[in-house]
């Protein structure tokens, strides 16, 4: 299929999608075909529960006096001016469209308007302006797993930097991006797509509290995580549960966490020679391990996505947690939670054994940190791309990134010198308080123990029924003969639908699903 027949088809199948003229399952089938990593999409789950601090909200935070002022001299050219981004909603959009874009509109002369979606809207509007060329939209908002599907149709930004002199941002330093973001986020071969904009990734959140209480420790390993949990759930069941999951059967989310416990125990999804091996030994063991500490969670977490993982520590029900870092502001909310000020953070467990990445097929990078995130760009087909390219460094530059942490209540960077800046510079603003301490943990998850989930398996078909075994036996496809499908103890043949879906990661078909990809 020729590029372009591809765009148009991608466009067709994904507007039918959210129209409802085609269900879920044939939409990332066929999307799947087009090599797009369609199962990262929310897929109507619920959006991230993540905005702007309340009470920052109310602090007057603003760029630098050093920002601004770039930004009134490079672009008098482009006053009057009118961008269009379709963005999930992410701290980073949530802060800059609230807060922060009335200082680049006030300074620049050029409006920006933000559509804050749902990320299969983000993919229905960004596939037609391909499709079309049209360039309805100047900024792009690309998950991680369309970074292969869209890497033409955005400029890099190295070659922007080196282009336009004259429109470079002093200090801009686009090496300051973490490099581990950039290949696992914003790089497709030798192509940036964009630079890394939004970095979720996975830190252990538990009740010291409760802990302390029972005279536990933070979980260093998973031995610990699963003692502990089983502990509260023995001493303090079935009012308070030792952990609490992210289980439900059909959702990105049980992919999210399974990872994690695969990774965690030295399994991978794919091997070095691209065959899916995530019911080898190991997988069998993560497995096993991972059906043990559902024995401490409340009823009910197989139908949980990380919403309800997210309430369950929020109202007191469950004591602790291996999910996104975004979740520990809205915790120490007293006006939303019933744990303000009583949640801690550190890094995830230390693995029992971990898998190398030339050991995996697919630039999958196994880890206990299992990382989502973003790239924005600017598009080839924007009618200005050059405020385009203001608008994209002001967002991603150190110091409005700094602004969002802080609104973001902790929020994590994608730059390295962020983490390192105490408080924003702001002549306004010289009591706001310095990021809490989970941001260390997600610094040093980011660092230390990213995990990214493969970038592009190959699609296959077929016939087969669906099992109701636990580990469904080899059949024939296109993978070959070790392609396998899991079915999770938890989940029926009839409820348990391709475990593939929200926002971030990087899936064309997945090995989470009831029947063989």
């Amino acid at each position: 299929m020729k590029e372009k027949d591809r765009k148009f088809y991608l466009a067709s199948v994904t507007d039918r999608f959210v129209r409802g003229q085609m269900d879920r399952r044939s939409f990332l089938r066929t999307a799947g075909t087009l090599g797009l990593g369609a199962t990262a999409l929310g897929m109507g789950f619920g959006s991230r529960p993540f905005g702007v601090s309340r009470a920052l909200a109310q602090e007057q935070l603003e760029p630098s006096a050093e920002v601004i002022s770039w930004l009134k001299d490079v672009a008098k050219p482009f006053a009057g001016t009118t961008l269009k981004l379709a963005t999930e909603s992410t701290p980073p959009s949530n802060a800059i469209n609230s807060q922060l874009k009335k200082y680049f509109e006030e300074a620049t002369g050029i409006r920006v308007e933000i559509e804050v979606l749902p990320l299969e809207q983000v993919l229905q509007k960004l596939t037609l302006d391909v499709a079309s060329s049209l360039g309805s939209y100047d900024l792009y908002y690309i998950d991680q797993s369309w970074s292969a599907s869209f890497s033409q149709d955005v400029f890099d930004p190295r070659e922007q930097l080196q282009e336009k002199p004259d429109l470079a941002m002093p200090n801009y330093n686009i090496d300051d991006f973490m490099p581990a973001l950039v290949d696992g986020i914003a790089k497709y071969e030798d192509r940036w797509v964009g630079v890394p904009y939004d970095i979720p990734i996975f830190i252990m959140i538990y009740r010291k509290d409760i802990y302390e209480k029972l005279g536990l420790k933070a979980p260093a390993t998973f031995e610990d995580l699963l003692n502990n949990s089983v502990t509260i759930t023995k001493e303090m069941g079935p009012n308070l549960y030792g952990y609490a999951g992210q289980m439900k059967s059909g959702h990105y989310a049980l992919e999210c966490e399974w990872t994690s416990m695969l990774w965690g125990n030295g399994g991978s999804i794919f091997n070095a020679d691209k065959k899916f091996v995530g019911n080898d030994e190991r997988g069998i063991a993560a497995l096993d391990y991972y059906t043990k500490l559902k024995e401490t969670m409340p009823p009910g977490v197989d139908q949980w996505t990380w919403d309800g993982q997210g309430q369950a520590i929020a109202q007191g029900v469950a004591a602790s947690m291996l999910s996104w870092g975004e979740f520990f502001p809205y915790f120490d909310d007293a006006s939303q939670t019933k744990v303000s000020g009583l949640c801690e953070a550190v890094v995830p467990p230390q693995p029992v054994a971990l898998r190398k990445p030339e050991e995996c097929g697919y630039g999958e990078i196994p880890g206990t940190g299992h990382q989502g995130g973003s790239s924005l760009a600017v598009s080839r087909y924007s009618k200005s791309p050059d405020a385009a390219w203001i608008f994209m460094q002001w967002a991603t530059c150190a110091d409005t990134q700094a602004l969002i942490t802080t609104l973001g209540g902790g929020t994590g960077p994608t730059r390295a010198s962020v983490y390192e800046t105490r408080r924003p510079s702001s002549p306004r603003s010289a009591a706001v308080p310095a990021p809490p301490a989970p941001l260390s943990m997600t610094t040093r998850a980011s660092r230390q123990m990213p995990a990214s989930a493969p970038a592009r398996p190959a699609t296959c078909r077929s016939s087969a029924r669906p099992s109701t075994n636990i580990w469904a036996r080899s059949r024939t496809c296109r993978n070959g003969p070790s392609c396998r499908a899991i079915q999770f103890p938890w989940a029926s043949a009839s409820t348990s639908p391709a475990a593939t879906a929200p926002p971030r990661k990087r899936w064309t078909t997945s090995p989470l699903r009831s029947r063989p990809c």
